[in-house]
């Protein structure tokens, strides 16, 4: 397992706020925090790539809205910021090491931060970043290799992995207040706790359930459930509305 991460920008404080109120990011501590995230990646046996290669735009640490990496081809994402147009093209070369290399166009407008992949089903956020044209072009792209989309609406918050993620065992973890549950009835919810309204923002390494060290009660939780929690302090990047998944492309 390969995972790509990016070097926080040095105008990270200039990033894309929507949902979370402004407040002074620690570049220094956020290049600590971004450190041992990819330790922490490395202790998981993934093979940690960091790249540098949109460092004057200030959201190109959250790699993961670039692009959607599944078994087959990599789609390129059309992003729903106008401050982020730009980093997808930086990361095609990248890619195309990889991945057979597709790409959404504007005025249709995908993040990967909006797909959540289960099994052969991708449940794709509508949100204020992610349009229903570029639900309906990834659809085309995926179809092919016999991938199913299920369109989820999203509100009050970013992307559908800020309140929703899959646990090993494909139930979900989901903030429900935040997303159309109903959308999501073929699966079983699990819900976060109320004290910990972004905790649903998980990742999946391996055996290993990467989580903000700032979720206690998610831990917890998780812990329950029979899987390992393994937190890490991202509070530099939550003042920027980033979590776990964000911050890393995994590709098998």
């Amino acid at each position: 397992m390969f995972a790509l991460t990016h070097a926080p920008s040095p105008n990270m404080q200039a990033c894309e706020r929507t949902f979370v109120p402004h407040a002074a990011i620690d570049h220094a501590l956020a290049l600590k925090q971004h450190a041992a995230y990819c330790q922490a990646l490395s202790q998981c046996r993934a093979e940690v790539i960091t790249l540098d290669v949109n460092a004057n735009w200030p959201d190109s640490t959250f790699i993961e809205d670039t692009a959607i990496v599944l078994d087959e081809v990599a789609v390129l994402c059309s992003m729903g910021a106008a401050s982020r147009r730009d980093e997808p093209a930086a990361m095609e070369p990248v890619l195309r090491k990889y991945r057979e290399v597709v790409r959404v166009e504007s005025p249709a407008t995908i993040e990967g931060g909006d797909v959540l992949r289960v099994g052969r089903t991708l449940l794709v956020g509508q949100s204020c970043r992610t349009n229903a044209a570029g639900i309906a072009v990834l659809a085309g792209i995926v179809g092919h290799y016999g991938y199913r989309i299920v369109a989820v609406p999203v509100h009050e918050c970013l992307h559908l992995k800020t309140a929703c993620t899959a646990l090993p065992d494909g139930r979900l973890l989901v903030n429900p207040t935040w997303i159309d549950a109903a959308a999501a009835a073929d699966y079983e919810l699990v819900p976060v706790p109320e004290a910990e309204p972004w905790s649903a923002n998980i990742v999946l390494v391996r055996d290993k359930v990467l989580l903000s060290a700032a979720h206690v009660q998610a831990a917890e939780l998780i812990d329950k459930l029979g899987f390992t929690p393994q937190p890490i302090d991202l509070s530099e990047f939550a003042k920027a509305e980033g979590g776990v998944t964000c911050l890393s492309l995994l590709i098998s």
